[in-house]
């Protein structure tokens, strides 16, 4: 019997994706397969963020916000335009639901910024708020190919990728997939919450903690990543 208040797996399909059957990957491994699972999706894929920092070492403009230097960061922001345009002309579009806890991370004042961009060049995002999903926390962060298809994100503490664990057990992956699309059904296009919420802000305050972590990712060198 599930507590009062509490949701169960009827009402959160999430609750099922700790204890499914699934092939963990280390970072290689998962990147390997997102990219050939991806190449050869025949219908959109849907992505799922709920944290609030990540650690992107790959980004030369997460590097330049990291080290302070704000305006490069959206410069160089500004280059990807063009190039996941052409991406996101070739394959399936990607639809993302973005949880977003107020006042933002420096982190994910970042990241929006990148999802205009994404959102622009045809990879459609919705902004969620936390207050919206309470009731789900703690979420997953998910990438769901079809029905019977998904991975579960890895992260370490930092929030830096360590692989990914594919789940194709069509009774937990299909009642998430529906669920990601109900969020991304009732969220806000990220293009309308970046202009109101995020450019007026001013540049983000990188502390000495958040730079404690970048020696520990200094072996990454992996391009911009979907």
């Amino acid at each position: 019997m599930t507590e009062q208040g509490t949701p169960d797996r009827r009402t959160n399909p999430f609750t099922a994706v700790p204890g499914a059957d699934g092939l963990v990957l280390d970072v290689p491994a998962y990147q390997a397969g997102f990219d050939r699972d991806h190449e050869g999706c025949t219908e959109p894929m849907w992505k799922l963020e709920r944290a609030q920092t990540f650690y992107e070492p790959d980004v030369a403009s997460w590097r330049a916000m990291m080290n302070g230097d704000w305006e490069r960061s959206l410069a160089l922001l500004a280059r990807i335009a063009e190039p996941l345009a052409d991406y996101f002309s070739r394959r399936q579009p990607v639809r993302r639901v973005r949880v977003v806890e107020l006042p933002v991370t420096p982190y994910l004042q970042w990241e929006l910024h990148v999802l205009a961009v994404r959102a622009a060049a045809g990879s459609p995002c919705r902004v969620v708020r936390a207050g919206r999903v309470a009731a789900l926390d703690p979420l997953p962060e998910l990438v769901i190919f079809s029905p019977s298809l998904m991975y579960e994100v890895l992260y370490d503490e930092y929030g830096g990728g360590r692989g990914g664990r594919r789940i194709t057990d069509p009774g937990v992956v299909g009642p998430c997939l529906r669920a990601v699309r109900e969020l991304f059904a009732a969220g806000e296009d990220v293009r309308d919450f970046h202009e109101r919420e995020i450019v007026p802000l001013p540049p983000p305050a990188v502390t000495d903690e958040m730079r404690a972590a970048l020696p520990a990712y200094a072996h990454r060198t992996e391009e911009f990543r979907v």
